[in-house]
């Protein structure tokens, strides 16, 4: 299969989504113009992401094709084990992970985290609960984590 790509609309911006024969493989913010998808599976992403935005769903069940280092993609994986609505600092990925040192590491992983959102970077935030960096800005942070209820405006 042909890479899929297709860009949407969203509260934070238009997404770019990019989908390989394996899964989704990366999202990120563009300034393109809209463009609907053109598979099943990337209508799935797509209306999973929209019902995200609407507060409709709380976790995302489409497949990945994440690509990264297996530090990454561990990192990535514990990501995904953050509660919707919970947020976890980078000491505590790094604890998950098996390296209690490596909090510099995890914050870097999220950096590279290719699907935003879906693998929920935005719930990792300093050691004392402050909202510390995010690849979208500190802003779109704030707004995932207000849309999840973790943090009051």
């Amino acid at each position: 299969m042909k890479p899929e790509h297709f860009i949407m609309k969203t509260p934070v911006g238009n997404v770019a989504a990019t989908i390989s024969s394996y899964g989704l493989q990366e999202l990120q913010l563009t300034s393109e113009n809209a463009k609907p998808p053109k598979t099943p599976f990337g209508r799935e992403v797509r209306d999973q992401l929209k019902e995200y935005f609407a507060k409709k769903r709380t976790c995302f069940d489409v497949t990945l094709d994440l690509q990264g280092t297996d530090f990454q993609k561990k990192t990535w994986s514990e990501l995904q084990k953050i509660p919707y609505g919970s947020m976890a600092s980078y000491g505590d990925i790094a604890q998950r992970v098996g390296n209690s040192k490596a909090a510099r590491a995890i914050g870097s992983a999220n950096h590279n985290n290719p699907v935003a959102i879906i693998v929920p970077c935005h719930r990792v935030v300093g050691a004392k609960g402050h909202l510390v960096g995010y690849a979208g800005g500190l802003d779109m942070k704030a707004y995932l984590l207000q849309l999840e209820g973790a943090l009051l405006v």
